[in-house]
Formats: C-alpha cells, sequence, structure tokens
C-alpha cells in the first residue's frame, strides 16, 4: 500500500520497529543515532507526566518515549525550522499529534516559551562539542547538531531547571570526557545527579556516552548502574540493545 505522506527530496521512511512506528529522516542530514535510543531506553516517564525533548531533531526521543510510557504529553523542541517541519511529519505520519507536539523554538529561550515549572520529565541529547573538541562539521544542520553552535552544555542544563517542576527529573545523554562538567553544571542549578550509566560500544573498548538522570531539589546521593555495552561482535547488538530496542 502506497504511504501518503509526501517526502521531500533525500528523505526516506525509516521503521522504528515499535508499535509501528515510522520515522522520517533526511539521508544526506542529521539522522538519529545509539544515543538517542539509548536515551529513550535510559528515561522514565511515568502515567500523566508531561514530558519535554530538548533539540528535538528528528522528533526520536518524544515518539519512542511515547511507544513506552503512559505519559500524558510529550513536547520536542527544535530550532531548525527545516528539522521541526520533518519531526511534526512524523508525528503525524504516526496519527500522535494528540499526543505530540513539536515545537519550533531555541533552547536558550525555553523557560520563556513553555513557562517555569511545568514539566515532569526534560530529556535531551544536545550537541557534545565545544570549541575544544575539533573542527565543526561545514554542513550547518550537522554542526548545530553535534557542536555547541547554537547552545551550549550551560544552556540546556539552566533550561531544564527551569522547566522542571520541583522532584522533577532531566534526563541527559553526553560524553565521558565532559563529566566533570556536566555534573558542576547540574549541581549549580540544583539538579542533583541520582542514576549514572555509562555505554561502551564493546565490552573491551571505554565508555563513548554517559547516560545520566538528575532531579530538581533532590538529596545528594547518586546510583552508579551496570554499564550498558552496544555491540556484542561488529553488526550485533548485545541483548539489552534489543531489548531497548523492542525486539
Amino acid at each position: 500500500m502506497r504511504n501518503e505522506t509526501e517526502l521531500r527530496e533525500n528523505e526516506r521512511i525509516d521503521d522504528l520497529q515499535r508499535n509501528g512506528y515510522k520515522i522520517i529522516q533526511n539521508k544526506n542530514g542529521f539522522c538519529f543515532g545509539m544515543d538517542a535510543v539509548l536515551l529513550s531506553g535510559f528515561a522514565r516517564v511515568k502515567p500523566g507526566e508531561q514530558v519535554l525533548d530538548l533539540g528535538t531533531g528528528t522528533g526520536i526521543i518524544p515518539i519512542l518515549l511515547e511507544a513506552k510510557y503512559e505519559g500524558k504529553h510529550y513536547t520536542g523542541l527544535e530550532i531548525q525550522t527545516e528539522m521541526a517541519e520533518m519531526a511534526a511529519r512524523s508525528v503525524a505520519l504516526n496519527k500522535l499529534e494528540e499526543k505530540i507536539s513539536i515545537v519550533e523554538g531555541d533552547i536558550k529561550k525555553a523557560g520563556d516559551i513553555f513557562g517555569l515549572s511545568v514539566f515532569d520529565v526534560v530529556t535531551s541529547n544536545p550537541p557534545y562539542m565545544n570549541h575544544a573538541h575539533g573542527l565543526k562539521n561545514p554542513d550547518m544542520p550537522k554542526a548545530i547538531a553535534r557542536h555547541e553552535v547554537m547552545c551550549t552544555l550551560e544552556d540546556v542544563v539552566r533550561e531544564a531547571a527551569r522547566l522542571l517542576r520541583p522532584g522533577g527529573r532531566f534526563y541527559l545523554v553526553h560524553r565521558p570526557h565532559r563529566l566533570i562538567e556536566i555534573i558542576t553544571a547540574l549541581t549549580s542549578h540544583r539538579l542533583e545527579p541520582k542514576r549514572m550509566k555509562m555505554v561502551h560500544p564493546y565490552a573491551e573498548k571505554e565508555a563513548n556516552m554517559v547516560l545520566i538522570e538528575a532531579v530538581r531539589g533532590g538529596k545528594s546521593m547518586i546510583k552508579v548502574e551496570a554499564p550498558v555495552v552496544v555491540y556484542e561482535k561488529p553488526g550485533v547488538y548485545t541483548k539489552e540493545i534489543y531489548d531497548i530496542y523492542g525486539y
């Protein structure tokens, strides 16, 4: 049966293997990666909660969270017009308009856009690289997704703290080499790290991602969970990754 969703140049529809959901991506643009999938597996949403994803890109995290949890509503904030529009078409493709909203806007002004203390959960898969970490990608959409061009780690953490209700939870995926900076930023905005999980590409390789849950106004205590190993061998995911994907 022909899909009636209009695709633009270089776009494709990918099957998310959950609830029959699909997502539109531009094969020449920034496509979601393992970090977004892992964050959706690490985050927790309780029934009736309001959720916001900062820098939602393709809309992958709200869509995966909606497939997994009974949250009341999911919102994705994205600064790039074309990316926000594509994410909104993916929401429509899955007939999720009543559960997921895509908003075009700047992370640095998120508290002004939505109001203060209005979300139970905030997630973010932000740009990892600052000015000290390599050349910016010459392709602007990819550069914005990977480098701190439009917002910094400080911007993301500050706005998450403003947006969360007291006791609300912030879920972040980032790079281990910036862990001290991440924890310092979190605690300076009264977001107390409560759970942390390292991600290793292979069992014998060092971690290349870190997942963190922080609670607004939480008490000082962190649980370091067992690490995630992504690949059993080249091209073969571990059982935990297959579980996260829903296979």
